[in-house]
């Protein structure tokens, strides 16, 4: 069994809430230590979403490297993953993120109104605080057997689907709305669409809880025909399957932005602003936007993103505000308690 599968049981048997040191440990404290001893390690902790472990991994140990040498300071960065309204609900009830680089900005804005995170927190870094951008596509079983070009082939008899739920994964949420967006941009009614997302989720067996958990079920256990993915978990997922699963581009699907936050009251708590906000700074820099890229993220700066594009197919990607005009009405309206996603779907008995 791979590295990456091994990984994914593992946090799925830690419900999603693993914390893993990426270098040392110690007190959360920025200066020098008493006279004498030895200098006392900076610990970050970062709350993701779930399938950002190797993007992070590759970053973090990048930027500890720059960081020792330039300052002498020790520095560890912890991480913590799982489905990203999970985590909102985590940091807001007490797990002490310092930063928070969730799926959805709803999941950092439910942490904003906890009283954790400044207001206008997306303004405190570049490009509205997203360094990066993706989508969700499909992954398929080796030759596509079932033949699946689009979004109108997962409502086939024939198919089952495999996508996390989006009660509390970011992957679900957006495989949820760009379902729907399928529809409604392409000439649909509301009810149509209504329709076709009821349809999609009866073939849908399982919803696990993120998304690293539904790549174990499609990937490991080998349930369903297709996979609604995150297009950096589609790649991982293809390379990890030794030529037995592929990537399928539908021709449109919904962009995703990930922003990133610091965790305002924490890393005032923890004396820890300074370098967690370089640590998500590093992010915008030429080699964190390559690492980015590398990771199958789509870079935010157009230059990177340009030197990349045998990585990174073409398709029509739409914004949110076609579909609910921002995050938050989207939220209320299909994932709330009592939504459109609660109207739809019957678990299984």
């Amino acid at each position: 069994m791979s590295y990456f599968f091994r990984s994914s049981h593992l946090a799925l048997g830690l419900l999603g809430a693993l914390l893993f040191a990426v270098t040392g440990c110690g007190p959360k404290a920025e200066g020098s230590a008493a006279d004498g001893a030895a200098p006392k390690a900076i610990e970050l902790l970062n709350v993701s979403y779930d399938p950002t472990r190797e993007l992070w991994k590759q970053i973090n140990e990048r930027f500890i490297a720059e960081y020792t040498k330039r300052t002498g300071q020790q520095l560890a960065i912890n991480q913590s993953h799982g489905g990203s309204s999970s985590q909102a609900r985590a940091v807001s009830d007490g797990l002490e993120a310092d930063v928070v680089t969730l799926a959805m900005s709803t999941d950092t804005d439910a942490i904003q109104r906890a009283g954790l995170i400044k207001e206008n927190w997306q303004k405190t870094f570049p490009n509205d605080s997203l360094p990066y951008y993706s989508t969700i596509v499909f992954v398929v079983r080796k030759g596509n057997p079932k033949g699946v070009k689009d979004w109108a082939d997962l409502v086939r008899d024939d198919i089952q689907i495999v996508t996390p739920n989006p009660k509390t994964s970011g992957n679900g949420k957006l495989s949820f709305l760009a379902a729907w967006g399928s529809i409604v941009l392409d000439g649909g009614s509301e009810a149509d669409a209504e329709a076709f997302i009821k349809k999609l989720y009866e073939r849908t067996p399982v919803l696990d809880t993120g998304a690293r958990g539904s790549t174990a079920t499609f990937a490991q256990k080998k349930i369903g025909d297709v996979h609604l993915t995150w297009e950096n978990e589609a790649h991982l997922e293809v390379a990890e399957s030794n030529g037995e699963l592929e990537i399928v581009y539908p021709s449109k699907s919904i962009k995703a932005e990930p922003r990133v936050a610091l965790v305002d009251a924490n890393v005032a708590r923890h004396a820890t602003r300074s370098v967690a906000e370089e640590y998500l700074q590093f992010l915008y820099t030429p080699e964190g936007q390559e690492i980015i890229a590398k990771n199958f993220y789509r870079p935010s700066n157009e230059e990177i993103l340009a030197q990349h594009t045998d990585t990174f197919a073409p398709i029509e990607l739409f914004e949110i505000g076609k579909l609910a005009g921002s995050w938050e009405n989207a939220e209320k309206r299909f994932f709330a308690d009592g939504g459109v996603f609660d109207s739809i779907y019957q678990p299984a008995k």
